[in-house]
């Protein structure tokens, strides 16, 4: 009678043995898994570096198209040509000194 009487403790200390390990398995997963709370923090630091670096690079776009548009035909600033072509060229009037 004794043998029946602890088979039943017995599965029971089982399945919460099971039960413990697999509630500790996905909580692990949830926290450090692929797709864990971790993972999510790192992308979402990553995603604002990269909203960083987008800003700059439209920034340079945008001088760039400033640039273009003032040295196109419809629109030409006479000073920054003067100045691309002397940074390009090498050009310079006789009478000015160039310190290097």
């Amino acid at each position: 009678m004794k043998l029946s009487s602890t088979t039943p403790a017995i599965g029971g200390i089982f399945y919460l043995t099971i039960a413990f390990f697999l509630a500790a398995y996905f909580a692990f997963s949830a926290i450090q898994g692929n797709h864990g709370l971790f993972r999510r923090i790192q992308a979402n630091a990553q995603a604002i570096e990269l909203e960083k670096y987008l800003d700059t690079l439209q920034v340079k776009v945008f001088e760039m198209e400033n640039k273009t548009l003032r040295l196109s035909d419809n629109f030409l600033d006479l000073d920054l040509l003067d100045e691309r072509a002397r940074k390009v060229l090498g050009l310079a009037r006789p009478d000015e000194i160039i310190l290097d």
